[in-house]
């Protein structure tokens, strides 16, 4: 197995999440909505409240002000919520807190204001905080630090962040260090680290077990293509716990195979696996934070590549289902791969099956790189993630399983092909394909996301982001408690 890659960060999450208990001096961080004059903060001298008045600082959304002291140290931070709903990001006013990780001067600083949800400004602080610097020269400036308030429960914090960093880690590594065998090191160190159980079924051995359409997608390139299986259940948890379980889409690097992508949209594919980061994201934080379900996670890894042995279109795959899948282009690779897992997961008949993808441009075209679709069979648990979403600042949005879209992969020579036959509704046709793999599982979701930010956000700086994982973890850890 190939080594787990150094440390893309030089700092991590407990580095700028520090206990409340810590001893060591702080700057305060005040937090006013855009109808509160500033003379009604609290603690603020009459210098400061002048100095404020004389710029001219309103409580506008991301407006920020380091408050100068009598020595010319900062005496205090002000940061505008707007109206009390971030807007950019969606969600909380909360989460705006996450911009000043990204721009305060080191030190240590605290919450001086009453906030409605301080672990999620705790959350938005960690995940603000985060740089990739596996590629550059020195250590970089130290971030800021935040003592989190006494209510915040400090590991639960840091272990989503935490979850959330190795993500984005994932996403932003270049495929050349990262293929199918690091992502497959990846979720081994994970598995190790929370006492789960992995296997993986590499190369032909694929064949021997079914797995076609992960072998075809994957059998041009010298790394092995591999279907990654891990297994958890909370200690001490219920025997008959529900059957949760993640499907990732683990494509490494798309070339597109022989429909080559044009350099455009060959550029950004190291992302490709974004969604085997999410679901490995998801994975993390609900054994990190030990819900009380029977985990599985299936990652389909491979590297969609060019050689003579390459699929081609027009070639008949079969699935491990054993549908007969004509392939009408090489570049919705995607979806093969993840129909061979979701078959598999399929098997055990879970009370929940999700799977995770960077799957469609038609997704993208229809609702921009920040909002995933998804799409599932039941309509109060799409209700209820909406509305988590929101609350949490990681939104996601509903596209239907519009069953007469169905006849746009017929095939005359296959059980059905892999892209429709016309250019609509791509995002549809596509979640169509996969619900053909699934007849068991309870409840079904699938998550068409972007896994990247294409500007510095709040929430985190221009690169690779596990969508939808916070999201769903809410939603979850809610059902498991009720």
């Amino acid at each position: 197995m190939t080594e787990t890659p150094a440390p893309a960060c030089t700092h991590a999450p407990a580095d700028v999440l520090v206990p409340h208990d810590t001893a060591e001096a702080s700057t305060p961080i005040w937090l006013v909505s855009d109808a509160q004059p500033v003379s009604a903060i609290p603690d603020l001298d009459e210098t400061a409240r002048r100095w404020l008045e004389e710029t001219r600082f309103t409580g506008a959304a991301r407006k920020q002000a380091i408050v100068p002291g009598p020595t010319g140290k900062p005496a205090g931070v002000v940061l505008g919520l707007g109206n009390g709903t971030a807007g950019d990001p969606s969600g909380p006013s909360e989460l705006l807190i996450g911009q000043l990780a990204a721009s305060l001067p080191s030190g240590l600083y605290h919450l001086a204001s009453e906030t409605p949800n301080a672990a999620l400004a705790a959350v938005a602080w960690g995940l603000g905080a985060y740089r990739f610097r596996r590629y550059k020269s020195g250590a970089g400036d130290a971030p800021p630090r935040l003592k989190l308030p006494a209510e915040v429960d400090h590991q639960s914090v840091v272990s989503q962040v935490s979850a959330v960093w190795s993500g984005r880690d994932l996403i932003n590594t270049p495929a050349a260090d990262l293929g199918p065998a690091e992502l497959e090191a990846a979720a081994a160190l994970v598995a190790r680290d929370h006492g789960a159980s992995i296997s993986t079924v590499v190369g032909d051995d694929l064949l021997d077990q079914g797995h076609r359409m992960i072998h075809a997608v994957g059998r041009a390139h010298p790394r092995a293509p591999r279907l990654i299986d891990m297994r958890w259940q909370k200690p001490g948890g219920r025997p008959d716990a529900p059957r949760l379980t993640l499907v990732g889409k683990g494509i490494t690097f798309d070339t597109g195979g022989l429909d080559i992508k044009p350099a455009s949209g060959m550029l950004l594919m190291k992302k490709d696996m974004g969604g085997a980061a999410a679901a490995l994201t998801l994975a993390e934080m609900i054994m990190s934070l030990g819900l009380d379900v029977r985990l599985r996670l299936l990652i389909a890894a491979a590297e969609n590549s060019i050689a003579g042995d390459a699929f081609r279109p027009g070639d008949i795959l079969t699935s491990r289902a054993g549908h007969t899948v004509e392939i009408g282009n090489t570049d919705a690779e995607g979806r093969l791969v993840l129909a061979d897992a979701l078959s598999l997961a399929d098997e055990e008949a879970p009370d929940t099956l999700l799977v995770f993808a960077t799957l469609t441009g038609a997704a993208r075209v229809a609702l921009g790189p920040d909002l995933p679709a998804f799409f599932t069979n039941d309509d109060a648990f799409a209700a209820a993630l909406v509305a988590e979403s929101e609350a949490v600042g990681d939104p996601v949005w509903r596209l239907p399983l519009w069953p007469s879209y169905d006849r746009h992969l017929d095939s005359d020579i296959a059980d059905l092909r892999n892209v429709s036959d016309g250019p609509f509704a791509g995002a549809v046709t596509a979640a169509l394909f996969l619900k053909r793999f699934v007849t068991n599982a309870r409840r079904f979701a699938h998550f068409d996301l972007y896994g990247w930010r294409p500007t510095a956000r709040p929430l985190g700086p221009k690169g690779g982001e596990p969508q939808t994982a916070r999201a769903i973890l809410s939603l979850l850890a809610k059902e498991l408690t009720v």
